[in-house]
C-alpha cells in the first residue's frame, strides 16, 4: 500500500502534464496562425497550425467526451466537444483551437490547483522511509519496507522514522509520536514498549520486533485514510453534475434559438463557445480538495469528504463524555493505601511502570509522583494485554495496575475499599493489594464556551452527553459545561439506539474517542473521532480530529461552511456570467473567438476563487 501511495502522489502531475501538453500545443498553434496571418499568407498555409491543434489536441478531447456521452455521462464539458466539432464544420478553425485551449488549459489548471491543494497529503507519502534495517544473526542489512515480515528484528537508528509497528526488544530511549497522535510530549520506550510506524526515534538506537506488516501499520492506515479522502466523491461534487444537467440543455437551447432566429449557424457556435465549460467542472473539486488540505494543516483528517457538505446541515450534536468535553486525563484525588504498605513507595513503583503507558490514568499518577519528587526506576518485561491492565518488573518486583473488575476477578474484592464517585485503578505489588487510586476527570476550560456558541453560530439546537460512566459523574460534567440532556451508563448498543433515534429527527453529529463509540460514529449523519487512539474508531468516523481540542471541532465546522459558500460562489457565479455571455453571443455582440477568450477569463476567476478554500482566510474559530 505504501508503494501505491507513492505512485498516487504522482498521478495528478501526470494528468497535469498531459493536459498542459495539449494546452501548450494549442498556444503554439494559435500563435503560429496569428504570425502567418500577419505575413499575409494564403488561407490554407495560415490555417495549417490550427489543423494540427484540432487534430492532435482536439480529437483526443472529443473522443473522451464521446465515450462519456455513450456511457450516459452528460455534463457541461459536453458543450466543449459540440463546439469543437461545430467549429470544424463551419470552418471556424481559430474558434475551435481556442476551445481546445480553453478545455485543456482549464483541466490542466484544475490538476495543478488540486495538486497544490493536496500538498499535505503528498507530504505523508514522501515522509515514510522506503527501507528498514533488519538484524539477522548479529548482522544488520537494509531491506525494502515491503520485505519486512512479522517477528523480524528491526533496528531504528537515532532520529530515524520508525518503519513498522512493533515492540521494543533492546534499548531504551524516547520517541516523538506527535505526528501520529497530536500529543506534544515524548514517550519513553523500554523493552516491552509498543512503537508505531511514523514515530521519530530519539538519540538512542532501538531494536524492535515487528508485529505488523508495513501495509498494516498505523502510519500506512493513516495514509490510506488520506488517499481515500481524495478519491471519494462527495455529495457536493455531485451538485456540480446536478447544475450541469440543466445548464447544458439551457446552453444548447439558447444556441439553437439563436441559429433558428437569425439563420446564422455561427451564432450557434458563438453561444456554445461562451458556455464552454466550466466553473462546474473545475471550481468545485478544487474547493473540496483545498478544504481537505486546510483541515489537514489543522490536524483534522477528512476521511469522507461528503461530511464537508453534510455537517453544515446538522442540528443535533451527541458527545461522548470522557476525552471530548474532558481531557481524558483525570486528576489523582485520593490514594487509599493497603495496610502495611508505604504510600510513597507504592506511588513510586506505580509511576515507574505508568510512564511507559498511554492510559488516561497514567498521567495523573506521574504528575503526583513528580510533585513528591519520587525517583523513578526503569521497568522491564512490560505487558499490557487489552482489558487486563499494565504489568512489568520494577527493581525486581512485579507491579500490576488494573481496574476494579479485574481485581475482583483475581479474588481481591473483599480487600478493596468501597466504591466511590469518580474513576479508580488498583495497584498490585508482587500479587498483593498495594493501593487504590481515585481520580476526577475535569472538564476542558473551553467546554462551556464551546457548547454555548453552537446554537447561535452553527445552528445546533440540541447537545447531548452519552457515557458509560455513572450518572453522578455525567451529571457533574453536564452541569459544569452547560448541557441539560444526558444519558449515563450507556452500552455501545444503547449509544447506537440513541444516535439512530436522533438521526431520525434531524441530521446528527456524534463525537467520540473510544472503540465502544465506533458503532455510533457509523450510525450518525457525521461521525467525528476525537483523537487517534483507536484505529477502529478512526475507520468508523467521517473525520478524525487528531489534535484533541474542541477548537479543532469548531474549525472543522467553519471549514465546511466556507467550502459550501466558496464552491457555490464559483459554480453559480461562473454560470451566471456564462449565461450573460451567451445572451451577448446570441445577439451577435460576441463572436466565437471573443467568446472563447471571455469564457477563459470566467474559468480563471472561478478557479482562483475556489482556491480560497485552501487558505485559512482569517480566524476559523469564533468562541472565547
Amino acid at each position: 500500500m505504501l508503494k501505491r501511495d507513492r505512485m498516487s502522489a504522482t498521478a495528478l502531475p501526470a494528468a497535469w502534464n498531459r493536459e498542459s501538453a495539449i494546452a501548450a500545443l494549442a498556444v503554439t498553434g494559435i500563435a503560429a496562425h496569428v504570425l502567418l496571418r500577419a505575413a499575409a499568407l494564403d488561407g490554407l498555409v495560415r490555417d495549417l497550425p490550427l489543423f494540427v491543434v484540432l487534430a492532435a489536441g482536439g480529437a483526443p478531447l472529443v473522443w473522451d467526451l464521446a465515450r462519456k456521452a455513450l456511457a450516459r455521462q452528460f455534463g457541461a464539458d459536453l458543450l466543449a466537444g459540440i463546439s469543437i466539432v461545430t467549429s470544424v464544420l463551419l470552418g471556424e478553425y481559430l474558434a475551435g483551437a481556442l476551445v481546445v485551449l480553453m478545455l485543456s488549459g482549464g483541466e490542466a489548471l484544475e490538476h495543478y490547483a488540486v495538486g497544490r491543494a493536496s500538498s499535505v497529503l503528498q507530504a505523508l507519502a514522501k515522509r515514510m522511509p522506503s527501507a528498514a534495517h533488519r538484524r539477522t544473526d548479529g548482522h544488520v542489512e537494509d531491506i525494502a519496507l515491503d520485505a519486512v515480515r512479522i517477528d523480524d528484528r528491526i533496528v531504528i537508528f537515532p532520529h530515524e522514522i520508525c518503519p513498522v509497528d512493533g515492540v521494543v526488544e533492546d534499548g531504551q530511549g524516547v520517541m516523538d509520536e506527535s505526528y501520529l497522535t497530536g500529543e506534544p510530549f515524548l514517550m519513553p520506550k523500554a523493552p516491552g514498549s509498543t512503537v508505531f510506524s511514523g514515530a521519530i526515534n530519539g538519540e538512542h538506537a532501538l531494536t524492535i520486533r515487528a508485529v505488523r506488516l508495513a501495509v498494516d501499520s498505523r502510519y500506512a492506515r493513516i495514509m490510506h485514510v488520506m488517499r481515500d479522502s481524495e478519491q471519494r466523491r462527495p455529495a457536493l461534487r455531485r451538485l456540480g453534475d446536478t447544475l450541469g444537467a440543466w445548464y447544458t440543455p439551457l446552453a444548447v437551447g439558447i444556441a439553437l434559438a439563436a441559429w433558428v432566429w437569425t439563420g446564422d449557424p455561427v451564432r450557434f457556435l458563438a453561444v456554445l463557445v461562451v458556455a464552454t465549460p466550466c466553473p462546474l467542472l473545475i471550481a468545485i473539486p478544487v474547493a473540496i480538495i483545498g478544504s481537505i488540505s486546510l483541515a489537514a494543516t489543522r490536524s483534522i483528517v477528512i476521511r469522507d469528504p461528503a461530511i464537508l457538505e453534510t455537517i453544515d446541515r446538522c442540528r443535533t450534536m451527541v458527545l461522548d463524555k470522557t476525552g471530548t468535553l474532558t481531557f481524558g486525563q483525570p486528576t489523582l484525588t485520593d490514594r487509599v493505601t493497603a495496610p502495611g504498605m508505604d504510600d510513597g513507595e507504592v506511588l513510586r513503583l506505580a509511576a515507574s511502570l505508568e510512564r511507559y503507558s498511554k492510559h488516561p490514568l497514567a498521567r495523573p499518577i506521574l504528575d503526583a509522583a513528580a510533585r513528591e519528587r519520587a525517583v523513578l526506576a526503569d521497568a522491564t518485561a512490560l505487558r499490557e494485554p487489552p482489558g487486563q491492565g499494565l504489568e512489568g518488573l520494577v527493581e525486581g518486583r512485579t507491579v500490576r495496575i488494573l481496574g476494579r473488575r479485574q481485581a475482583e476477578a483475581a479474588g481481591l474484592g473483599p480487600a478493596l475499599p468501597p466504591i466511590a464517585a469518580g474513576l479508580e485503578c488498583v495497584v498490585l505489588v508482587d500479587g498483593g493489594l498495594a493501593a487504590t487510586y481515585r481520580f476526577r476527570d475535569a472538564p476542558r476550560p473551553d467546554s462551556r464556551a464551546f457548547i454555548g456558541h453552537l446554537a447561535p453560530r452553527h445552528h445546533l439546537t440540541r447537545v447531548i452527553i452519552v457515557s458509560g460512566d455513572r450518572e453522578s459523574e455525567v451529571r457533574y460534567l453536564a452541569d459544569e459545561v452547560g448541557i441539560s440532556e444526558i444519558h449515563a451508563q450507556c452500552t455501545p448498543e444503547e449509544k447506537v439506539t440513541l444516535t439512530r433515534a436522533e438521526v431520525a429527527k434531524a441530521p446528527t453529529i456524534f463525537i467520540g474517542d473510544g472503540i465502544n463509540d465506533a458503532p455510533a460514529l457509523v450510525t450518525a449523519t457525521v461521525g467525528l473521532a476525537f483523537g487517534h487512539q483507536s484505529e477502529i474508531t478512526a475507520d468508523a468516523a467521517g473525520a478524525v480530529v487528531m489534535d484533541t481540542s474542541l477548537r479543532r471541532v469548531d474549525e472543522l465546522l467553519h471549514i465546511a461552511g466556507r467550502l459550501r459558500r466558496i464552491a457555490l460562489q464559483s459554480a453559480i457565479g461562473g454560470m451566471a456570467a456564462s449565461v450573460v455571455g451567451m445572451g451577448l453571443a446570441a445577439a451577435g455582440l460576441l463572436p466565437p473567438v471573443s467568446g472563447a477568450v471571455a469564457q477563459e477569463v470566467i474559468d480563471l476567476v472561478a478557479v482562483l476563487n475556489a482556491l480560497r478554500a485552501a487558505r485559512p482566510g482569517g480566524d476559523l474559530s469564533d468562541y472565547e
